[in-house]
């Protein structure tokens, strides 16, 4: 299983059930990762997308009863049955995009942490839960410099679990 998400320096991840931010090249890193995967989004990072993300498979994680979802999307209710989801599917890449519960939930299980970090401080009201990064190893990190569309210095990180 593979989390990925952006987070400013202090960890926020999003304000008002949206990012914080608008950074194009955070979003092509996120398309590039999770296209053509099996994309796992809790209820509120779901609505946030407006409509099912386009050539994935779309799976909310949520405790309510599914009624408003689009037939595409498959719900699961607990991190049991994405665990178990993965296991039964083991040709899938499984990625969760958040939120906040649905990374802590789905902590035990994850092998894999591409992270955006933000090298600003934004207004947020959601935070990456903790992570202990010692269980992990850095694989690989990237620098995008500042331009004319990302306003802020970004490093995306790969690390795996030992």
């Amino acid at each position: 299983m593979i989390f990925i998400w952006a987070e400013d320096t202090q960890h926020a991840i999003g304000h008002k059930g949206q990012l914080p931010w608008h950074l194009p090249a955070d979003m092509a890193f996120f398309k590039q990762h999770t296209i053509g995967k099996t994309l796992i989004s809790g209820s509120r990072t779901f609505a946030s997308y407006k409509k099912p993300l386009p050539h994935r498979k779309n799976i909310v994680l949520t405790t309510r009863t599914a009624t408003d979802y689009p037939s595409s999307v498959e719900v699961l209710h607990s991190a049991s049955e994405v665990a178990a989801y993965e296991q039964a599917h083991p040709q899938e890449t499984v990625i969760v995009s958040g939120g906040a519960k649905v990374f802590k939930s789905l902590l035990p299980y994850v092998d894999t942490l591409l992270r955006t970090r933000v090298q600003h401080t934004f207004k947020a009201d959601t935070y990456m839960p903790k992570i202990d990064y010692d269980q992990f190893e850095l694989i690989s990190s990237t620098t995008h410099q500042p331009d004319e569309k990302n306003p802020y210095s970004m490093i995306f990180e790969h690390w795996q679990r030992r």
